[in-house]
């Protein structure tokens, strides 16, 4: 394995905090080399400053894709935090279709890794407006820095031991057979996702319509309190008012410093 000098590591986590927002402690610097060395050893490099200054140096991006693909903790599963899908079924959906005239719904999945948050949104919402889903603009979008996690979330094929959380009826309605032990998400509901790569560094968000509901979970955990602090703003801008922000049950936002307002855990409404 290749060995990452102090000053090695300064330049190395101050470029991925600077670009990508993740704050990489002293503690990180076996994480980094255990994740980089193979990177370095395929590209030809003996020393982590050689790799740093080719990164920084690659006009055409493919070294700090690959970067942002090995530091990244792509980590989900189908319904994780339950509560959460629940409340968003039960009131979330209910306000927006109540309140929005034009009948277009706007979710964010701000961090979709591999897709099953955004795929499990997508079956409440199929299954919510059931009949009247065809007069709704209910495409939802799910993004992603790591080109990786979206290609296998496109893809949408998992192994039949990941759905085990979810309905009967769900597994038979969204799921086809893959192989032997894959499903595969149904391509009507992957219609229902637009996937894109994007950084929630971004000074500006790019989007031309608010959002009704963003979900940004155990993502801000790997982020200083100024970051987040500036991420929860550029949230709560983008968010139609009476919006919902969820984030990770080991999250919080200082709402001494945001408009937000405490719905219940992890759950904040502008």
């Amino acid at each position: 394995m290749i060995q990452i000098t102090e000053k090695e590591f300064k330049l190395l986590s101050e470029y991925i905090k600077s670009n990508y927002g993740i704050y990489l402690k002293e503690h990180k610097k076996t994480l980094i080399m255990g994740r980089l060395s193979g990177v370095l050893e395929e590209m030809g490099f003996t020393s982590f400053m050689d790799y740093y200054r080719h990164m920084v140096s690659d006009r055409e991006g493919g070294c700090v894709t690959i970067l942002v693909d090995r530091i990244t903790t792509n980590h989900t599963f189908f319904m994780r935090e339950a509560d959460h899908f629940q409340y968003f079924k039960e009131e979330v959906l209910p306000f927006v279709k109540s309140s929005e005239k034009n009948r277009d719904l706007r979710i964010w999945c701000a961090a979709c890794s591999s897709g099953e948050e955004a795929y499990t949104l997508a079956m409440i919402i199929d299954e919510f407006f059931s009949q009247q889903k065809y007069s709704w603009d209910t495409k939802l979008l799910a993004t992603d820095i790591s080109s990786e996690a979206l290609e296998t979330a496109k893809r949408g094929v998992y192994p039949k031991s990941r759905i085990s959380p979810l309905p009967s009826n769900w597994k038979s309605a969204y799921f086809n057979q893959a192989k032997s032990d894959q499903v595969e998400i149904v391509d009507r509901i992957k219609k229902d996702i637009i996937y894109r790569k994007f950084n929630l560094m971004e000074e500006r968000f790019p989007f031309r319509k608010k959002f009704h509901a963003i979900f940004c979970r155990n993502v801000m955990i790997y982020f200083d309190q100024e970051t987040r602090n500036s991420l929860v703003e550029k949230f709560y801008e983008i968010l139609e008012d009476g919006g919902y922000l969820f984030v990770g049950h080991s999250e919080s936002i200082d709402r001494e410093r945001t408009g937000f307002k405490y719905v219940r855990p992890a759950v904040y409404r502008k």
